[in-house]
């Protein structure tokens, strides 16, 4: 299994250190988070302080932003790290959309389909030296003059990941993305009843491998060095829930195990603003289903037993332990069976 951490995206200053410690404690992956911050911004000094680690956005917002644009920034950050950026996009829901980002909303999955096209649409343009002739219904490319083009990289296309959690959109990545980020918000019995065969309709309908395709995640991680870092993790996880619960987009998942009416009350409660107060409503049951638990070394088995071969990767902090034995842990994490070994990646 592939495992992932995340870049101080709070300070700029850290981000250079953090990703070089990352990349010598044996970390396959960093990732920038689309919170409160531009999501590609971090990973440039991560990008100029590695040499191997991956790169990738976890995610990136992509209606707010043109598809010109994201290729512009995708390609530079692919380029500068010598082929080690992944994209991740996700589309967010409807009041973000229009509340947070002033962006029309219009049905998301043929907008993202379009929306991914239009990426390798552009990138085949600039690496191969042809005509840019992109026309859809959301987005129109015709025009990229010789002093606009990035000159051809002479690297694989840039694997492109989404964010999924309904049955379409989960086809939808088996079916065009080089993976899938899950989301937190999941528990076992979805990604084994939902998330997963949905994702192997879309590799089929493409005639894929599930060899070549990247799983990220499956639910929550509550860790720590102790027992006592263990339950405050629990707790900052049981508002995560809460927080993601109140919001209806998500709640098939609650659905396929019968609590909509937590769904239901945790919605009406942040209409109130009771914020504070949501997250005493997740029942440990509720927490339990959605989250891997134990210490750092317990960890590895715990993720084993509830997801080995069937996710291909997870992110996790180490906080409060020395390098080696945070080492340690990372071999065992990465022992997990995953089916996952590479990106296939050609240019059409």
């Amino acid at each position: 299994m592939r495992i992932e951490t995340g870049v101080p995206i709070t300070d700029w200053r850290k981000v250079g250190p953090a990703a070089s410690a990352a990349e010598a404690n044996g970390f396959d992956g960093l990732l920038s988070f689309e919170i409160t911050n531009d999501p590609f911004a971090p990973l440039i000094p991560a990008c100029l302080a590695t040499e191997k680690i991956r790169l990738g956005t976890a995610i990136a917002v992509c209606f707010p932003r043109s598809p010109m644009v994201v290729a512009n920034t995708a390609w530079d950050l692919h380029v500068h790290s010598g082929g080690r950026f992944t994209l991740g996009l996700g589309t967010q829901v409807k009041g973000h959309n229009e509340r947070r980002f002033s962006v029309p909303w219009t049905p998301p999955l043929p907008r993202l389909r379009e929306y991914i096209q239009a990426l390798r649409a552009i990138w085949r343009c600039w690496e191969k030296k042809e005509k840019l002739d992109f026309r859809g219904e959301h987005y129109q490319f015709t025009l990229m003059t010789p002093e606009f083009a990035p000159p051809p990289a002479g690297l694989p296309p840039i694997p492109i990941t989404i964010a999924a959690v309904r049955p379409a959109m989960l086809r939808l990545a088996g079916r065009m993305c080089d993976g899938v980020r899950l989301h937190g918000f999941a528990t076992k019995r979805y990604v084994d009843e939902v998330a997963m065969p949905k994702i192997t309709e879309g590799l089929a309908a493409a005639g894929r491998d599930r060899s070549t395709f990247e799983v990220w995640g499956g639910g929550f991680l509550a860790t720590g060095k102790d027992s006592d870092a263990v339950a405050k993790a629990c707790e900052a996880i049981r508002y995560r829930i809460a927080f993601y619960g109140s919001t209806r987009s998500y709640h098939p998942v609650l659905e396929i195990h019968g609590w909509e009416d937590l769904g239901m009350k945790l919605h009406a409660m942040s209409k109130e603003g009771q914020w504070d107060k949501m997250a005493a409503e997740v029942p440990d049951e509720v927490l339990e289903a959605f989250t891997v638990i134990g210490t750092y070394g317990e960890l590895a088995p715990k993720f084993e037993a509830r997801y080995g071969g069937i996710t291909d990767s997870t992110t996790i902090e180490f906080k409060g332990i020395p390098d080696g034995e945070a080492q340690e842990i990372l071999q065992d994490l990465k022992r997990v069976n995953s089916p996952f070994t590479g990106f296939a990646l050609d240019w059409p």
